[in-house]
């Protein structure tokens, strides 16, 4: 019989994942991140680990959370309606990072853990995450590599996982109201509990052990290549889109915000600095049409 879930054992992961993280992230960015503690009133708090202004990441934020309630929001909910109203726990590792130079992508990742129980006493528990990257430049080996380490991630439990997942987060970081791409896609899934406990833990453990190899090369790549001030207003521009997606769409943001969390934690997200322009088009043939007709598409990567 499978254990039942272990919420300390998850704790315990996500806080040495921050760690790593941060670890390899300062290594990068030749600069440390600092250091938010935060607690909630209604139970719970975190670790925030935010650079801001930095040469290499213009912001960074890698965030651990741990909150409980006692009347999960609806926004958690969403697959279980049964269960709004009941004593619930969460917690995860969310970070977004908004690299200085506009030839480096942002990136999001996360992985995350709820447990509440149903009106029988009976735990109930699901896991969440994923990783996706936003180009503004597109270079097709970065996104290349991206797309092949989320698979790697995924192929030890089950050749299924990945082309599902990567199907997931196509549709969810999908801007409706423009009808385009948030990005170049990755891996996306929540409520996964079809599993044990034991192997759907191991399966986010992978996840999130994969993110520092997914991602810190193409940094490291990218971010002394050279530009200018179009390439600035560009990612200026097209970080104006990243903004509405976490805004409008994104699940996670509601939840945080909904939840009682740290605003500060919660928007940390945010690019330093964006765009808007009214119905602006991209020139012909340039660098930047190139990235809604060759990257803003769904599409294999593995294949390409």
């Amino acid at each position: 019989m499978s254990a039942l879930p272990s919420p300390s054992a998850v704790k315990l992961y996500l806080l040495e994942l921050q760690s790593r993280i941060v670890h390899a992230l300062e290594a990068c960015a030749e600069q440390p991140f600092a250091l938010d503690a935060w607690q909630r009133p209604e139970g719970g708090g975190g670790l925030t680990r935010v650079l801001e202004d930095g040469k290499v990441l213009e912001r960074g934020g890698v965030n651990f959370s741990h909150v409980i309630g006692a009347s999960l929001p609806p926004s958690a909910a969403f697959a279980r309606p049964d269960l709004a109203g009941r004593a619930w726990e969460a917690m995860g590792v969310s970070l977004v990072l908004h690299p200085r130079n506009p030839h480096a992508p942002t990136v999001h990742m996360n992985v995350r853990f709820f447990t509440t129980t149903a009106s029988d006493g009976a735990p109930v528990w699901w896991f969440g995450g994923g990783m996706d990257l936003t180009p503004y430049y597109g270079y097709a080996d970065d996104v290349r590599q991206f797309h092949q380490v989320c698979h790697d991630a995924l192929a030890p439990f089950g050749a299924e996982l990945h082309p599902k997942f990567k199907k997931w987060c196509d549709e969810y970081f999908y801007l409706k109201h423009r009808r385009e791409a948030r990005g170049a896609g990755g891996i996306f899934f929540d409520d996964v509990n079809g599993a044990s406990f034991e192997d759907s833990f191991a399966m986010v453990r992978s996840v999130g052990d994969h993110f520092i190899a997914a991602y810190v090369p193409i940094l490291e790549r990218r971010k002394d290549t050279a530009y200018g001030e179009r390439e600035r207003d560009f990612q200026a521009y097209r970080r104006g889109r990243y903004v509405e997606f976490n805004l409008v769409c994104d699940r996670g943001t509601l939840f945080g915000l909904q939840s009682g969390g740290r605003t500060e934690a919660i928007l940390m997200s945010m690019p330093p600095l964006a765009k808007w322009r009214y119905d602006w088009q991209p020139e012909e043939g340039s660098a930047e049409a190139a990235l809604t007709t060759d990257y803003l598409v769904a599409r294999d990567w593995l294949q390409a």
